[in-house]
């Protein structure tokens, strides 16, 4: 048996997930989704969301696989669990909670919008919640456990960590061995890259390029995006023309 299977989640926990969008909401049922505005006849409990929602996992290379809810939950961020020496890591959370999956020790946000159901896992887990102190403070995050709000670069785990800001103050982008994950600062669409349109337009574009400066001179090769998988090189011109082209 997974030992995740033996812890419980308290009798009187109020968890809801909103279908349209994959946020998680702590407490009282709201009249709607604090992040996409959906109305309440479009929330699942968390308990309910753990029976219809399986938490799939896909390899990307040896040491990182991808997390994807089955069906496909709301904007489905994807998260991503790493296998480092020091112990699995995720970065980011799934919107759903299954408690059969193996533990991680810590869950690294890029940002605050979606903390998926990592106060959940933090729970049965033990697991250390990181995110940067400036998107802990924001509405969004006030109801979830945050154990580590740093307010500046680090290496955690044998995991790079940058803080860019842009799309939120406290973006977070990160590096291991040669694989960046970097979340929804850039959308891939079938009419090439943009910039994530949810945040200020001017300074998500200004901060981008302290992005460039610390990943080009490293010897990356796959990047791990909200809902894609990508080689770096091709990835990486692509934000340059994107910088260049405003």
């Amino acid at each position: 048996m997974n030992i995740s299977a033996m812890y419980e989640i308290p009798n009187d926990a109020q968890q809801w997930v909103c279908l349209q969008c994959g946020y998680n909401m702590i407490g009282e049922m709201p009249d709607i989704c604090p992040f996409c505005g959906a109305r309440h006849d479009r929330f699942m409990t968390w308990d309910e969301t753990e029976k219809t929602y399986r938490v799939t996992s896909h390899p990307v290379n040896d040491f990182v696989d991808q997390l994807l809810s089955v069906p496909k939950l709301g904007l489905e961020h994807a998260a991503y669990r790493v296998e480092t020496e020091a112990g699995a890591v995720w970065i980011d959370s799934p919107s759903a909670f299954n408690r059969e999956l193996a533990p991680v020790n810590a869950i690294l946000f890029t940002h605050h919008h979606f903390m998926g159901a990592s106060n959940q896992y933090r729970h049965i887990w033990n697991a250390q919640v990181w995110l940067y102190d400036l998107d802990a403070k924001q509405p969004l995050a006030a109801l979830f456990d945050i154990d580590q709000r740093f307010t500046d670069d680090f290496v955690a785990y044998g995991i790079e960590a940058y803080h860019i800001g842009g799309h939120t103050q406290g973006f977070t982008f990160y590096i291991y061995r040669d694989v960046l994950f970097i979340c929804d600062y850039v959308f891939m669409t079938d009419d090439g890259m943009r910039f994530n349109p949810y945040g200020p337009e001017l300074e998500t574009r200004q901060h981008a390029q302290r992005i460039v400066e610390i990943v080009k001179n490293k010897s990356l090769k796959t990047v791990c995006g909200y809902n894609y998988i990508t080689n770096f090189a091709d990835w990486l011109v692509g934000l340059e023309h994107l910088i260049s082209s405003g």
